[in-house]
C-alpha cells in the first residue's frame, strides 16, 4: 500500500486521454496498479456534472473536481463533496457583459439547470457535445442560482477588452480563467489549485502527499498548488511553465509516466 494518502489528480482532455479521446491501456493499467497500492485517483476538469460522461470506478476512486475546481461530486454518494458558487452578486456582471459586448453567448451553469443569454449557433453546438439541454434566457435573474461557472463564448475578437471590462467591473465576487475564444469565470479562489486541496482535505490526505498532471492553462493553479506538478511534453506553454516535471506526452501516456515516477519514489 505504497501509495496510501495519496493523491493524484488529473486534467481530463488533452491529459489522461490521447488525441483519439481514449485513454490508452497503459495508461489504464498504470491507474489500476497506482488504487491497488491504495492511493486516491480522480480527473479534474472544466466540464460540468450535466457535462462529464466519463466516470467509471475502474479507475476513479475519489471524488471529480469539475467547474475548474469550484466543486467535486462523489458519484459513490451520488451528492457533492463541495460546491463554491457564485450567487446574486454575478447578475450585474453578466447583464453588463450582455450589454456590452452583445456578440457574446453567456452559459450560465446551475448545478441543476443550465441556462444562457445570447444562446448562439455555438452555444447550441457546445451544449450538444455535452448532452446539454440549455435553457435560453433573456435576464440572467431569470436563471437558477448559484452558478458554479460563468462561460463566455464566440469572445476570441474582443477577449483582451473582455478581461479589461471585467476586472475593471469587479471587485471581488470572480476571478478570469481565460483561453482565446472561451473565457471562464468562477467565484473568487475557485480554480483547480484550491480545489484539488479542498478535495485532500476531504479525504485526510495531507498536502505533501497531493499531486496533479494536467496540460492546459486552466492547469497551472493546480500544478503549483501540488507538491509535484506534471505536464505532458505537449502541454501549454503555461502549463509547461507551471509544473516542476515534464513527462510524456498524452499520445505516449502521460498518467502512466506519472506514476512510474511516483513508484520509484515510494
Amino acid at each position: 500500500m505504497k501509495f496510501q494518502n495519496c493523491l493524484l489528480a488529473s486534467d481530463y482532455d488533452g491529459t489522461l486521454y490521447d488525441d483519439t479521446g481514449k485513454i490508452p491501456a497503459s495508461v489504464m493499467d498504470a491507474i489500476k496498479y497506482y488504487i491497488s497500492e491504495g492511493g486516491y485517483f480522480t480527473v479534474c476538469t472544466g466540464r460540468v456534472l450535466q457535462g462529464f460522461h466519463a466516470y467509471d470506478s475502474a479507475y476513479i476512486n475519489a471524488p471529480v473536481l469539475l467547474s475548474n475546481g469550484a466543486c467535486a461530486y462523489d458519484y459513490t454518494k451520488n451528492q457533492y463533496a463541495f460546491r463554491v458558487e457564485i450567487g446574486a452578486e454575478g447578475i450585474p456582471l453578466v447583464r453588463a457583459l450582455a450589454e456590452k459586448f452583445p456578440m457574446l453567448s453567456i452559459e450560465l451553469y446551475n448545478t441543476e439547470t443550465i441556462c444562457a443569454v445570447h444562446m448562439s449557433k455555438n452555444t447550441k453546438q457546445h451544449f450538444a457535445i455535452q448532452n446539454i439541454e440549455g435553457v435560453p434566457v433573456d435576464d440572467p435573474a431569470k436563471s437558477k442560482l448559484p452558478w458554479t461557472k460563468i462561460m463566455l463564448l464566440d469572445a476570441l475578437p474582443v477577449t483582451d477588452a473582455v478581461q479589461a471590462f471585467i476586472a475593471e467591473f469587479c471587485d471581488d465576487p470572480v476571478s478570469i480563467p481565460t483561453s482565446g475564444d472561451w473565457i471562464e469565470i468562477t467565484k473568487r479562489g475557485a480554480n483547480k489549485g484550491t480545489g484539488v486541496l479542498r478535495l485532500a482535505d476531504s479525504l485526510g490526505v495531507p498536502h505533501d502527499r497531493v499531486f496533479a498532471v494536467g496540460d492546459g492553462y486552466n492547469d497551472a493553479d493546480m500544478l503549483r498548488a501540488a507538491r509535484i506538478g506534471f505536464a505532458p511534453r505537449n502541454g501549454s506553454r503555461e502549463a509547461l511553465a507551471a509544473a516542476d516535471r515534464i513527462v510524456r506526452s498524452n499520445r505516449d501516456g502521460a498518467v502512466a509516466h506519472v506514476i512510474e515516477i511516483l513508484d520509484k519514489m515510494f
